[in-house]
């Protein structure tokens, strides 16, 4: 069985917390966690940048002397 790229399912898991922030049913509840959504989507971000960052090739300049 073949998964998806981490970079695939951090973009969605993104994409859901934003759906549950915006959902009526959530933002009717009298809910106050020690971690918000807010915190969820910054820790999100971060893994997102990292894996963004891993992904580029590195640039070798070799002395051409």
């Amino acid at each position: 069985m073949d998964l998806p790229a981490l970079l695939q399912l951090v973009e969605s898991a993104q994409f859901l917390i934003t759906q549950i922030e915006k959902h009526p049913d959530y933002q009717a509840l009298d809910y106050h966690p020690d971690l918000t959504i807010g915190d969820a989507q910054t820790a999100l971000s971060y893994l997102k940048c990292e894996l963004e960052d891993n992904q580029q090739p590195s640039v070798v300049f070799e002395s051409t002397d």
